[in-house]
Order: structure tokens, then sequence, then C-alpha cells
């Protein structure tokens, strides 16, 4: 198996408990398809440094997991066809580092 980091930004206009309900999705998503959801980090409401599809802000949701491609496919197919998702990165790494939070909340 390998490590991926996925980065999530839904809109902002959602309400905390469709911003629950988007994370559970995903989670479901790994841990359904013989992956395992190793750290979920909520980043926040942040500002975009340029408008993104006319939005301005949006929630940050940072996943990190183990995983193999078909749940890539998967996670590809689910969020092309979410309205409540703006953009997504995902990243493969050969070990994740769980220590450093960059956006960590105090």
């Amino acid at each position: 198996m390998n490590f991926y980091e996925q980065t999530i930004i839904a809109k902002h206009d959602l309400t905390s408990a469709e911003l629950e309900e988007l994370i559970k999705k995903y989670s479901n998503i790994i841990s359904s398809s013989s992956g395992k959801l190793v750290k979920l980090e909520k980043w926040g409401l942040m500002n975009f440094a340029e408008k993104i599809n006319n939005f301005k802000k949006g929630f940050y949701i940072h996943l990190k997991f183990e995983g193999n491609r078909d749940i890539l496919e998967e996670l590809k197919e689910k969020i092309k066809l979410d309205k409540k998702v703006i953009r997504d990165l995902v990243v493969k790494y050969n070990k994740l580092d769980l220590d450093k939070e960059y956006f960590k909340s105090n």
C-alpha cells in the first residue's frame, strides 16, 4: 500500500453539519475500500489569493491515508461529481509525516 495526502477545498457557505457529512463521506470511501485513514486535519475557513470559480474563500480539509490506486480512482470520481467541493489535491508519499501540522488551530 502507498501513502497519500489529500487536501479538499469545500465551499465556504456550507453548514457545520454539511461539512461533517462531507468529511464522513470521504473518510468512509477510504476505510470501506481497504484503506486506512491515518490522520484528519480540519484547517478551517481560509481566503484564496485569487478567486476560484467565483469563490473568495473555502474550508480546507486534509486527509492522510494509506491505500491503493482503486481508492484514488473512487475518490476522484466522487469529488468530480460533488458540487460542495471546489478543488482537491492528492500527493503520494513514501512515508507520511504525522508530527507536522501546518494550520493547527489553537
